[in-house]
């Protein structure tokens, strides 16, 4: 019998990590929670605990508001995914700050500015 190409677990961090984002956006109306991106769920394999990575803009402060915000709905982001997903079990979540996505921007400045040194004349759409 040939192994599956993907596990359980796999599916359901894709499928939690879609229905986080779309909670995010249109159910929670928390005042701390700023400008968030899901950029991924791992989900453990027996499906208990998910870790939810968040990409967070803004400056320091508005990052911690919006974690204790994000913090503070687990709950209900946790009931939502409840009636949402087919599962025994909801994962208890863990949210956890990526900043890959910060970095990824940081660079990209840093690559234009060498630019801009070597050619100041050439246009930055190009």
């Amino acid at each position: 019998m040939s192994k599956p190409a993907f596990k359980r677990s796999d599916r359901v961090s894709d499928q939690m990590k879609q229905e986080i984002a779309e909670i995010l956006m249109r159910k929670i109306k928390d005042p701390r929670i700023g400008f968030v991106t899901v950029t991924d769920v791992e989900v453990s394999h027996d499906l208990r605990n998910a870790k939810v990575f968040v990409s967070i803009y803004g400056d320091e402060k508005s990052k911690k508001e919006t974690l204790k915000g994000l913090e503070s709905a687990i709950p209900f982001i946790r009931s939502e995914l409840a009636g949402r997903m087919r599962l025994r079990i909801v994962p208890e979540l863990l949210i956890r700050f990526d900043p890959t996505l910060e970095r990824g921007a940081h660079i990209m400045d840093l690559l234009h500015s060498i630019e801009e040194k070597k050619d100041p004349n050439k246009p930055h759409d190009e």
